[in-house]
């Protein structure tokens, strides 16, 4: 069972328009860096409840701090240009810092809901497709996605995500156990797909056949006539 606490009922989506954490809205910008450590700071904490299988208040600590982040995302917050504070350019090194911890709380919240006893494969999806966009190679990202798509019934593309996990981790049990599943679904899909055609192939022998034996006895019963001399 898994432990209370945090709320994973927080979405990341629509945060520009959110109240602050501390229920009032934000009416001046904070300094950069002291964001960016914020979040860092849930994150840490949501990694401490990730390791003491308090899964329900590591997903709330992630949320919280990737609502943190959005307020300085120059690609979410341009949507909203001219319904807050403007948000100040960030230096490479403030970038940087913003990218690995949205990558972190997003690898980390799909590992926290494939830990749920009811999966939400979707939503596991979608974070590491996010991770994904800023870090092509995350082979943790590869993986969850390849694990998700297959259980939402795509083997194809699952394969795709596994098979370039398994590049980067050839020795990985896990990525190899789930790329021979997405291998395992693909021939029984193509398995079941030659079967139909056998099928189909079948019938129309049949109705040929029938057709042909229609075709006999009508000249048996009605010959034609001789021609005449």
């Amino acid at each position: 069972m898994e432990a209370g606490g945090g709320d994973e009922s927080l979405d990341v989506r629509g945060a520009a328009a959110e109240p602050s954490i501390s229920g009032h809205r934000q009416t001046s910008v904070k300094p950069v860096w002291t964001s960016l450590e914020e979040a860092a700071q849930m994150k840490t904490e949501g990694n401490a409840f990730y390791r003491e299988k308090n899964i329900r208040s590591a997903i709330g600590r992630y949320h919280r701090a990737l609502l943190v982040l959005r307020g300085l995302d120059a690609d979410v917050m341009s949507a909203v240009k001219g319904f807050g504070p403007e948000i100040p350019a960030l230096t490479p090194e403030q970038e940087a810092s913003l990218r690995s911890t949205q990558v972190d709380c997003y690898n980390n919240l799909a590992a926290c809901l494939l830990q749920k006893q009811s999966v939400d494969y979707s939503r596991v999806r979608d974070y590491s497709l996010r991770v994904l966009q800023w870090r092509p190679g995350d082979v943790k990202a590869l993986y969850r996605a390849g694990v998700a798509t297959l259980e939402m019934g795509d083997a194809q593309t699952a394969k795709q995500y596994l098979t370039q996990a398994c590049k980067e981790q050839p020795n990985d049990a896990n990525v190899r156990k789930h790329l021979q599943r997405a291998d395992e679904k693909l021939n029984r899909e193509l398995e079941k797909e030659r079967a139909m055609y056998r099928g189909m192939f079948s019938l129309n022998l049949k109705s040929s056949s029938g057709e042909g034996t229609n075709q006999t006895k009508e000249f048996e019963l009605n010959p034609p006539s001789e021609a005449s001399n």
